[in-house]
């Protein structure tokens, strides 16, 4: 929620309430944003890239060729939050941004270090919800934050437009014909998320049933082949090639049903995870890409899709080329 401070125009320095319910004071003109995290880095340029001082990291070079020419090389600034933090106060201080803005989690570990961090800079740091099922009002905070209402509502329809039409398919499905799917991260997949995991929402979203649930509630975790045995997933889905190129040659993971069906899909990841890393906006289109994998009577229009979505959300035209290189690993 974003007001005016009392006595003040509306052109002047406005307070920001943010997700842990902080009051932020936000400047007059912000044109210079830092993103905390990768969510925020991809939520940041989807909205207004043109106010992002650079990214969390470099994009690789098969990255870049599905950004906007005008945002590839920007600076990369590291991370001041999530696994792996490595941006200093002193690269911060450098980068010279008006606001911070990190999306995701939100609790008192992530409001204290925006706290921190702001105390120290002196440079105002907000925290928006990440959350799959709040990616339209996400859009809306963020665009109204950065002065591009207009889009923020835009990309905020698009973004219900896909959790209805998922949200109705789950509604069709009976608990007991949900697809059991398995997620697993890594060269040998043995990383997944539990019950609750924010690198699960997706699958949640459309009805589908994660297995490692059975593993208990909290994040990321590793698992053990035994454990994949014993919930016998009807799907694998992955994010790394070396472990879909092995699972179906592994004597190990043999006896899995996914297995045995070949039913292991590797979701695109270019130039941003379309399925997880990061758990952002970009988990939009992994929507469509989930219910063609797992609902083979689906009728969704996958490479349409992708085209409209990457010309919205990224601000680029996609050939049948690159509908090829993102699609093709979709598939067993």
């Amino acid at each position: 929620m974003l007001f005016w401070l009392p006595g003040m125009a509306g052109a002047q320095a406005g307070v920001f309430v943010d997700a842990a319910g902080r009051k932020v004071e936000i400047p007059d003109g912000v044109h210079r944003v830092l993103a905390a995290g990768p969510p925020a880095s991809v939520l940041i340029y989807t909205l207004s890239p043109d106010k992002m001082v650079g990214w969390v990291r470099e994009p690789s070079a098969e990255e870049k060729a599905f950004i906007a020419p005008a945002y590839r090389d920007l600076p990369a600034h590291g991370r001041l939050t999530g696994k792996g933090n490595t941006a200093n106060l002193e690269m911060v201080l450098k980068m010279k941004p008006d606001l911070i803005i990190d999306v995701g989690t939100v609790d008192p570990t992530y409001a204290s270090l925006a706290d921190r961090v702001q105390q120290q800079t002196g440079i105002p740091y907000v925290l928006i919800d990440g959350s799959f099922a709040r990616t339209p009002d996400s859009l809306r905070q963020l665009g109204e934050l950065l002065g591009v209402k207009a889009r923020g509502e835009e990309l905020a329809r698009y973004a219900e437009t896909s959790l209805k039409r998922v949200e109705a398919l789950a509604a069709g499905i009976a608990p007991d014909k949900r697809p059991r799917v398995y997620y697993g991260r890594g060269p040998k997949g043995l990383e997944t998320g539990l019950a609750g995991s924010i690198n699960m929402e997706v699958l949640g979203a459309v009805g589908a049933t994660n297995v490692a649930e059975a593993a208990g509630k909290g994040g990321l975790a590793n698992v053990s082949v035994e454990q994949v045995l014993s919930w016998n997933p009807d799907v694998i889905l992955t994010l790394d090639p070396n472990f879909q190129a092995s699972v179906l040659h592994d004597p190990q993971w043999a006896g899995i049903e996914a297995v045995k069906q070949g039913r292991v899909y590797r979701a695109p990841t270019l130039p941003f995870g379309w399925f997880d890393s990061p758990p952002g906006v970009n988990r939009l289109i992994g929507v469509s890409w989930l219910e063609s994998v797992l609902y083979p009577q689906s009728k969704v229009d996958l490479r349409s899709e992708a085209r409209d979505f990457y010309k919205l959300f990224y601000h680029v035209e996609v050939s049948d080329a690159q509908l090829d290189e993102l699609l093709g690993p979709a598939k067993p």
